[in-house]
């Protein structure tokens, strides 16, 4: 399954290059969505939230009311129990848990404990994004000595599903790493979305060979918006 990516900053939504440069804003994240009626789901990131910014401030309207209208996973700095919880009652299909996953020495245990307490397994996935092959936490800014392979194994059973991103080739249109996936399907039974560069259908068709779903970024907004790319 495709699923396109809706990245919100400042109520806009946006498409940054490793999470820092923005390379696309478009004002009206409803009409995004309209753009997207022939998806079944959508990933909606709250990317203030996700890098430090008060918790669901700014686009925390935005992300419900998205929810309303059509099936998302959604995240973006959810840093408590509480938070979680609120985007499920908000409509999310499933919440999606980044950071608050991890400390410094590895996985947050005592988070996801409370957290799977709260919230029914099936509607958790956790994020799992690397950067130099080392697990990459808050906003992508930090990493830790921990690879992706090593902690989803670890992770299983705090979750239903796993969205692993490749950084070092998100946003930049030139492929992905499909042995970094392979190596990622070998350590884990749970269902898979990948993200992180995926270009072209092969790759689209190679990630459903192993059983994955595509989280598309800024591939698919240049074929849903192509004039935003024409040189």
């Amino acid at each position: 399954m495709v699923i396109p990516c809706i990245d919100l900053m400042g109520g806009k939504v946006v498409q940054l290059v490793q999470g820092r440069e923005k390379k696309l804003e478009l004002p009206d994240p409803l009409a995004v969505l309209a753009k997207f009626a022939d998806y079944p789901e959508v990933q909606v990131i709250d990317l203030d939230a996700a890098m430090g910014g008060p918790e669901g401030a700014t686009n925390a309207e935005i992300v419900r009311e998205l929810c309303a209208r059509k099936s998302c996973r959604a995240g973006g700095g959810i840093r408590t129990v509480e938070r979680a919880q609120q985007v499920v009652a908000d409509g999310a299909r499933k919440v999606i848990v980044g950071s608050s996953a991890f400390t410094v020495q590895g996985i947050h245990r005592k988070f996801l404990r409370a957290l799977v307490v709260a919230v029914p397994r099936e509607k958790i996935m956790i994020a799992v994004d690397s950067l130099g092959d080392r697990v990459a936490i808050h906003g992508w800014r930090e990493t830790l000595d921990l690879r992706a392979t090593e902690a989803l194994p670890q992770l299983e059973p705090y979750c239903s599903e796993f969205l692993c991103t490749y950084i070092d080739a998100e946003g930049k249109l030139q492929g992905t790493n499909m042995e970094w996936f392979r190596k990622l399907r070998a350590a884990t039974s749970l269902p898979i979305t990948a993200a992180g560069g995926i270009t072209t259908d092969e790759e689209i068709h190679a990630l459903d060979a192993l059983g994955m779903h595509a989280a598309l970024g800024m591939a698919i907004y240049r074929k849903v918006f192509p004039e935003l790319f024409a040189s």
